[in-house]
This record gives structure tokens, C-alpha cells and sequence, in this order.
């Protein structure tokens, strides 16, 4: 720890705990300590740590080919491509290397195509307020927290906020300027904000009627954090753009962006691009996760075990004064306080138990989609102590 405030950038207010080693829904510190995982990465790791299928995947492809450009076809990339596409709605895939870059691109391919396609002049996003897509200049101006903003103006144009969650809002915010509107279907980093049943249904017609694209930012609830393989399946309808990462890669550092066919045409060669983006090893591993989570049905188990869960946080917030609201969705869920919420991480991490927060009150869970009602149970009980202990 010393070392690395040294030596590492300090962009980050990291726990005191070097953790070195996990398995299954366990991490271990350097000095053997164990702690319950819910917190997997930021909902990264979607089969835990360690596990056998990640890592046969990663032995075997390691001893083949590891990086080639993609000036060169790539076996696995365009398996994982068409898996994608027949699990999603079809369209074609871009591969890059975050959330944020899949974000990126996303804005990008809406322009252009956009530009082509209608006008010149229509090339404004519209996005949500309280929104986070990432820490690019285009992501960063697209998210909706000034927090996120302060000390990078002047941000870059084309980028419009309104309220989440507010259709009327949507209808009077896209104009003859407007080329996409950007959202979440489920909003993580500021609180896992869930919308009305309606409002995502309302915006693709709104999208379809105006003719702007629908780009949903599925980087966190995508890869069956939800409930379902992507989240916008709940609402029964289809982005005209969706973005992946987190926990497609299973750990390791991939993003990718799906388009319609029509849309993704506006993409030729040398119009975006990504050195690293979708190598053979990374889209081998992310196969052998998806793969997985489709074989073992956790899109299923995370909706079974999430409602496990949000039975208990809610049982707390019936029981715990500090406590406001349970809420989320499959193993996407929040705890919101009337009291901040990092004491009350720090006091889990003490007693063995990872968890997040999202916002300045609320606790985030996102376990890994392996987790059981056994380890459930294990986080309530020192969740239950900790809450207890600052109600007092």
C-alpha cells in the first residue's frame, strides 16, 4: 500500500485490504483473510473468481495465440460475434476493450450513420440525468452526474439531459437536431434508479416515431445480471444500438457494440477501430462465459436468487430505522439509508463481506451469478450486525 501511493495515480479511494487470491464467491487478502464476494469486481465477475471454465479457457488459448491485428480474420471473435447476435436481436458487433469505449463507439456510429443517412445538422444525444456511461470526454459529457464532469470542461457539444425515467421530458427533448437518445435501462452508479414498466416501451416508440436511433448502455445489467441475458428483454422491445462489457469478459478486459444491420453499415474501413479490441484471447474467454452462463441457466438462477435477496434487504428495511428502501432487479439490487452509505461498507469489510455503494446512501449488491441463498444468508446475517450497529 505504500508502494502504490508512490508509485499509482491517485484516482482512486481504495479499502486497505490487498486482496491476492479467489475462488468461487470468496476472495482472500494477503494476510489470509477471507471475504463473502458481492461485490464481484463491480459487477464483473459473473462466475466468481477462478472459475474452471475461465480458466481451462485461458490455459488453452494462451498456449495458441494470445494477439493478432485485426487486419486478420479472428477465429473466436466471430464465434463470440455470432453467439451475440443470435442471443440479442441480431445486427453486427464492434469489439473494443471497456464499457466506456463500447459507449464511445456507440455514440459515434449514431452520428455517422445519422449524418448520412438524414442530415448533417442532427447529431445531439439525448441522455439522463443521474446517468453514467463512462470516463472518456463523449462518455464522460453523456453521463448525467456533474461530479463525474467537474474540472474537464469545457465538455464536448451535442449532448442533451433530461430527467430519467420521463417520457414527456423524452418527447419535448427530441428535436429535428436529435440523432439518438442514450440510457440504462436499469440506472447503476446512481443508485439502481429501476423505471416505470412503461417507459422503456415509450421510448422505443418515441425513437421509432421521431426516427432517432435507441442506444441502450447495457454494460452493467447485460450478461444475465438482471434476470435475463440483456435487460431490456423485460420490456419486450429491441435497441436500435446496445453496448456490453463488465461482465462479458468474465474478469477480462472486453467491450463490444451491437447494431442493427442498417445501422451498422454506416461502420466501414477505417472509420472506427480498436487495436486491441476483440484479440483471440480475450474473445476465446469471453466466449467460454457466455457460454457458460447460457449452459448452467444463470440468467434463470439470478433472477431466482436475486428475489432471495431482495426478500431479505427488504425484511431489513422493515426492521432497520436507517434503512429507506430495498429495490432492484435480479442480482442488480440497492439498499438505500438515511445515513451515508461508505461507513456502513467499511464495517462489512471489517466483518468479511464485499459490497459497494452507488451514490452518497445507498448500498449496491451485485454477487457473482453463481452465488447460492446459503452465501445470501451469510451476507444478511453480518449486513443484519453491521445495520444493527448503526441504528444504535
Amino acid at each position: 500500500m505504500a508502494q502504490a501511493a508512490h508509485y499509482l495515480a491517485n484516482t482512486y479511494a481504495r479499502f486497505p485490504v490487498v486482496l491476492v487470491k479467489g475462488s468461487g464467491v470468496r476472495v482472500w487478502d494477503a494476510e489470509g483473510k477471507a471475504y463473502l464476494d458481492f461485490a464481484a469486481g463491480i459487477a464483473v465477475d459473473v462466475l466468481g473468481h477462478c472459475h474452471p471454465k475461465v480458466v481451462e479457457a485461458i490455459r488453452a488459448q494462451a498456449g495458441l495465440l494470445l494477439h493478432v491485428s485485426n487486419l486478420y480474420f479472428i477465429e473466436p471473435q466471430i464465434r463470440l460475434a455470432r453467439a451475440l447476435c443470435e442471443y440479442a436481436f441480431g445486427g453486427k458487433v464492434f469489439f473494443c476493450n471497456s464499457g466506456a469505449e463500447a459507449n464511445e463507439a456507440a455514440i459515434k456510429l449514431a452520428r455517422r450513420y445519422t449524418k448520412a443517412r438524414w442530415s448533417s445538422d442532427r447529431y445531439e444525444i439525448v441522455c439522463m440525468r443521474e446517468s453514467f456511461h463512462g470516463r472518456t470526454m463523449a462518455t464522460v459529457t453523456a453521463t448525467g452526474q456533474e461530479k463525474y464532469q467537474h474540472g474537464f470542461e469545457p465538455l464536448l457539444p451535442g449532448f442533451k439531459h433530461i430527467p430519467f425515467n420521463d417520457l414527456p421530458a423524452a418527447e419535448r427533448a427530441i428535436d429535428s437536431r436529435t440523432c439518438a437518445v442514450l440510457v440504462e435501462p436499469i440506472q447503476g452508479e446512481s443508485g439502481v434508479r429501476i423505471p416505470d414498466d412503461d417507459y422503456l416501451p415509450g421510448l422505443r416508440q418515441l425513437c421509432s416515431d421521431r426516427e432517432v436511433l435507441l442506444i441502450l448502455d447495457e454494460v452493467q445489467t447485460g450478461m444475465g445480471r438482471t434476470g435475463r441475458l440483456f435487460a431490456y428483454e423485460h420490456s419486450r422491445i429491441e435497441p436500435d444500438i446496445m453496448t456490453l462489457a463488465k461482465g462479458l469478459g468474465g474478469g477480462l478486459p472486453i467491450g463490444a457494440m451491437l447494431a442493427r444491420d442498417a445501422v451498422a453499415g454506416a461502420f466501414v474501413p477505417g472509420s472506427h477501430a480498436s487495436t486491441f479490441g476483440g484479440n483471440p484471447f480475450v474473445t476465446t474467454v469471453a466466449l467460454a462465459v457466455l457460454t457458460e452462463i447460457l449452459d448452467a441457466q444463470l440468467s434463470e438462477r439470478a433472477a431466482k436468487i436475486g428475489a432471495y435477496l431482495l426478500g431479505c434487504l427488504r425484511n431489513l428495511a422493515e426492521r432497520c430505522p436507517i434503512v429507506k428502501e430495498a429495490r432492484g432487479k435480479g442480482l442488480m439490487l440497492a439498499l438505500e439509508l438515511s445515513v451515508p452509505a461508505k461507513p456502513i461498507v467499511d464495517r462489512c469489510l471489517e466483518r468479511g463481506l464485499l459490497i459497494l455503494t452507488a451514490g452518497d446512501q445507498v448500498l449496491r449488491f451485485v454477487p457473482p451469478l453463481i452465488i447460492g441463498e446459503a452465501e445470501v444468508d451469510e451476507a444478511m446475517h453480518i449486513l443484519d450486525l453491521v445495520l444493527t450497529e448503526e441504528s444504535r
